[in-house]
């Protein structure tokens, strides 16, 4: 009858796991940080290992045996000690684990949740593409070979999509590069999400060509990694993010700083 309160009593407490989880994902979506959240989902799981311990009552001291012979001693060590670690590793303690673990597990936030979350639920962005996007870093390099989307960031690209009016833009060199940049998104099914078409997709022939797009179409949030135009916008654009392999020495107050678009989102 124990085993059967106690096998009721686990999974009442994952049934109560899963109503908090969905309680709390709903919060993910209105809150403007984790760390409220991921505060609570700690308290919340703190609770459920104290109610498992309590419920499981204090363990019985097994009655010490007396040792009879010098020769006994070593087997009634033994004994000792392998009721040490069946009390360590009982039943009881690895199901318990495994409810919290399943809680915690439970609550993590999407990656959708996230984006939200970090971008303050802006609904337009415009970002750069060259070192940001593609692999390629400058208008040179688009001439000389094949565009290529960088594979880590393009999850975080897709989720971004999903919820914002995304602008990708940079400045080319020729109309043959244009056709490279194009390529390579459609190739990497970014225009497949339904998110992005290719009208989005701006290319301009100089870096004041690129602030003249942000400032007409203004964003929540621009994404690029050139310091002097996110220097140039940081009075007109709400939010930035300065991608960059070293951190600038001063930021304005509205720009945000990392070295990836995905690093940014949590490396994901």
């Amino acid at each position: 009858m124990a085993d059967n309160s106690k096998e009721e009593f686990l999974q009442l407490v994952k049934r109560f796991g899963a109503f908090l989880t969905l309680k709390i994902s709903n919060l993910f979506q209105r809150l403007d940080s984790r760390s409220v959240a991921t505060l609570a989902v700690f308290a919340l799981g703190i609770v459920a290992w104290r109610m498992l311990r309590s419920h499981s009552g204090p363990r019985r001291r097994q009655p010490k045996r007396q040792d009879t012979t010098p020769s006994s001693s070593g087997v009634a060590s033994a004994n000792s000690d392998s009721t040490s670690t069946a009390v360590a590793t009982s039943p009881e303690d690895s199901r318990a684990q495994n409810v919290i673990d399943e809680f915690f597990q439970l609550a993590k936030p999407t990656l959708g949740q996230i984006v939200r979350q970090r971008l303050s639920e802006g609904r337009k962005v415009t970002c750069r593409l060259l070192g940001v996007i593609l692999e390629e870093t400058s208008p040179e390099e688009l001439q000389q070979k094949q565009a290529t989307v960088r594979s880590s960031v393009l999850e975080v690209l897709l989720e971004i999509t999903k919820f914002c009016d995304l602008y990708l833009m940079d400045r080319v060199l020729d109309d043959e590069s244009e056709k490279k940049v194009l390529l390579a998104l459609e190739d990497a099914g970014v225009f497949t999400s339904g998110g992005l078409v290719k009208d989005k997709v701006l290319f301009c022939s100089t870096e004041n060509g690129r602030t003249s797009f942000v400032r007409q179409l203004e964003p929540d949030w621009h994404i690029d990694s050139n310091p002097e135009i996110v220097t140039q916008l940081a009075r007109f654009i709400k939010y930035q993010l300065h991608i960059s392999p070293t951190k600038p020495d001063r930021l304005a107050g509205n720009v945000f700083y990392s070295t990836s678009l995905e690093q940014f989102f949590g490396d994901v």
